[in-house]
């Protein structure tokens, strides 16, 4: 016991629990293993033997690649050319261990500095062109970060390219070391950044058998419940993984069953924006490196990310930077089903299959927009595809800010043609669409200037990169739920339609028990000592929708005795409970985000700004003191009890902005003009708050005027689109 007490623990805190699994845990774990096998999660021998092939037979064809650049550039004698090296790293699911029956491969080209990206994009891209074995080839060298993608031997491949400042690249090395970023420009940092991430989360994680068996099953959770990818919103492998090996920092000798509990227990609680950190944000480096890292105290841009996981690799970045309101109220609302599910299981009242149940998407909300991206030719379609991909936050981000929306849920996964007259090249993403509701009231609401601003947007781009090519089209009607039939496969809507059945079968029994779901794992002395209470209090205006006060009904008819926050999500007013304990790193807490247990009064290093100018000049809602920098530094004059509360505020505006869970400026939007009644008819002016994010070099701002000007570019015309609610 003395040398489990004095061993070293990876993290920015030390461990909650040392306790080693029990019996049930490891039975658990066994049967948690055996549910995922039917999902394709675990490859066989060939298979595994098969990947190491192509990866063999790429690395291969690199190598040559140099060789013959090296003998054209500079004439190098033989002797010496078999020196310079090079090589593939792999990162990614692949590298963690993680990967599926059917993933891709994440793979990175490091070349010595005579060859140059310039290289990468043509000679290497002819090699590749002659090569029997490749298929699907395409290059997208003008991405944030340029990729060839291809299908190798029926292996999906995205490679990257990165050229070091050495001379020759040694078949041993560590791209975990940071002098190797000395002289390199950013698309090279950018391109190593996966390996050196993937590479630096291995390192840091305790056990790495039990994290590679919880993170998979967390990745399949979170695939079967559409909220898994990066480009619409969600979280994408790397954030999943960071989430999963935060917390086997907390529990370094715990089963993945029991990892699996914890995992749902402490993310779905998380205070966010407060970070989550695998190490301590590093600034300086013996390198005298200078590029940019995540910090909201010296990056005003920083202060707006709403969901914030930081890689543990230097320069450490954000991994979730497409997150929007919409997506983390969805993502938070299904880690709440998980953490109720996996505790029923801990009570022998269900099994691990029902976590993996798909999701009820298609049964859920009573209006969809439907985005469809086509093209006439193959080549065209797979460029058009993930172009349009990457562009869905945009129109999400669109129909957050209309006052008339709540919420908007886009499915990440998109179906094909449903009949032969759609044509092959054709794809559909859906977005389930909830409305703020005003009683006693009809509403139209019009869609028309959100949908035509992407429309608009997503054209102007594409011919702005030369992507456009004839017969690539995107098209956005809206359906309401009995008229999926005419674009969802029957399978999926019937398999929607028993999940959605199966979901309020659990509700109609849980309700009764949620007490004792929420204690079916026992915490040990050491979780009641180190984990520290969440929870808020504010004293809110009466003058709250009747929305709202139904949701805090609802709540209180539950026989769990938490406390509750309110939380603002797109102008709807909810009951968050934070009854349960959270890990709270003093070191994790974002310096914008509100101190817990900390005095208002003026001794506080972290003031709320008072006056709607001070926001104004802050570009933010909270003001930073000098003796705030440090996020390790104790806070003077903060009550370190476990019940002290965050005073109430005492006005009604004092209550609206605490009432705000992001630091971040909120305004009310002001009431319609007259000219503006096209937009919205008959919808009364609902109090939404909205974001202002910064301008984004990636992402356009499509409130600004440069979107309206009259560009030479031909613009596919939309149609209008106006709903009318009961």
């Amino acid at each position: 016991m003395a040398l489990e007490a004095t061993k070293s623990y990876p993290g920015i805190t030390s461990p909650i629990s040392l306790d080693g699994p029990k019996p049930v845990d490891l039975k658990l774990s066994q049967k948690l293993e055996e549910a995922m096998g039917p999902h394709g999660v675990f490859e066989s021998e060939a298979e595994m033997s098969h990947r190491m092939e192509v990866l063999h037979k790429i690395n291969t064809l690199v190598r040559e690649w140099i060789k013959d650049v090296s003998r054209q550039k500079n004439n190098y004698p033989e002797d010496k050319i078999d020196a310079f090296g090079g090589k593939v790293c792999t990162f990614g699911s692949y590298r963690l261990g993680v990967h599926t029956k059917g993933a891709d491969i994440d793979t990175l080209c490091v070349a010595p500095r005579h060859v140059d990206r310039q290289d990468f994009f043509t000679s290497f891209l002819e090699i590749l062109k002659t090569t029997p074995e490749v298929k699907d080839l395409r290059a997208v060298e003008e991405a944030f970060v340029p990729v060839i993608k291809m299908t190798f031997d029926g292996i999906e491949l995205d490679m990257l390219f990165a050229r070091l400042a050495l001379p020759q690249i040694p078949e041993d090395i560590d791209l975990r070391d940071e002098s190797l970023l000395k002289n390199l420009n950013e698309k090279c940092v950018r391109s190593l950044n996966g390996c050196r991430v993937t590479d630096e989360i291995l390192h840091l994680v305790p056990n790495k058998h039990s994290f590679r068996m919880s993170l998979r099953a967390i990745k399949l959770w979170a695939k079967k419940k559409g909220i898994y990818s990066n480009a619409v919103g969600f979280l994408g492998g790397v954030s999943w993984a960071m989430l999963v090996a935060r917390v086997c920092q907390l529990y370094p000798n715990a089963a993945p069953a029991t990892l699996l509990h914890k995992f749902f227990m402490i993310i779905h609680k998380w205070n966010w924006p407060q970070p989550v950190l695998l190490k301590p944000l590093v600034h300086e480096n013996k390198f005298n490196l200078t590029f940019p890292v995540w910090d909201p105290r010296v990056n005003t841009s920083d202060r707006f990310h709403l969901m914030p996981i930081i890689t543990p690799a230097y320069p450490q970045q954000n991994s979730t930077f497409n997150v929007t309101l919409s997506t983390r109220s969805i993502m938070t609302e299904e880690l709440k089903d998980g953490l109720d599910v996996v505790s029923k299981i801990y009570e022998g009242k269900e099994d691990w299959s029902v976590l993996f149940e798909p999701s009820n998407f298609f049964q859920k909300y009573k209006h969809y927009i439907v985005l469809t991206a086509s093209a006439q030719e193959e080549d065209h379609y797979l460029e058009w595809h993930g172009y349009v991909e990457s562009k869905i936050r945009l129109l999400v981000g669109n129909l957050e800010r209309n006052p008339c929306i709540k919420l908007a849920h886009v499915n990440p996964t998109p179906l094909g043609p449903l009949n032969e007259s759609d044509g092959k090249h054709l794809c559909r993403w859906f977005i389930g669409l909830t409305f703020v509701k005003i009683e006693n009231q009809n509403q139209n609401v019009d869609l028309t200037f959100d949908i035509q601003s992407f429309t608009n947007t997503v054209h102007k781009h594409a011919y702005h990169i030369n992507l456009m090519k004839d017969g690539m089209k995107v098209e956005i009607k809206h359906v309401k739920r009995k008229q999926l039939d005419l674009y969802v496969p029957q399978k999926v809507l019937l398999q929607s339609k028993k999940a959605a059945v199966a979901q309020e079968h659990r509700a109609s029994f849980g309700s009764t028990t949620k007490t004792e779901a929420v204690q079916g794992l026992h915490h040990s002395r050491s979780d009641t000592e180190l984990i520290r209470s969440n929870s808020m209090s504010f004293d809110l205006s009466e003058d709250v929708s009747q929305d709202a006060e139904s949701s805090r009904d609802s709540v209180k008819s539950g026989t769990c005795p938490t406390s509750t926050n309110k939380e603002v999500i797109n102008g709807d007013v909810r009951k968050v409970l934070t009854g349960s304990p959270v890990p709270s790193d003093s070191s994790m807490q974002s310096p914008n985000s509100k101190r817990e247990a900390s005095p208002t009064g003026s001794e506080s290093p972290v003031k709320r700004s008072r006056s709607q100018d001070d926001q104004n000049l802050l570009c933010s809602s909270m003001h930073i003191d000098s003796s705030a920098l440090s996020p390790s530094k104790k806070r003077e004059g903060s009550p370190s009890g476990p019940n002290s509360l965050v005073k109430r505020a005492k006005s009604e505006k004092e209550a609206s902005q605490s009432a705000v869970e992001t630091p971040m400026n909120v305004d009310d939007i002001t009431p319609l003009k007259q000219e503006e009644d096209s937009k919205v008819k008959n919808c009364k002016t609902v109090s939404n708050q909205h974001v202002k994010r910064l301008p984004s070099a990636d992402v356009p701002d499509l409130m600004s005027p440069q979107t309206n000007q009259n560009l030479p570019v031909q613009v596919m015309p939309n149609k209008n689109i106006r709903l009318k609610l009961k």
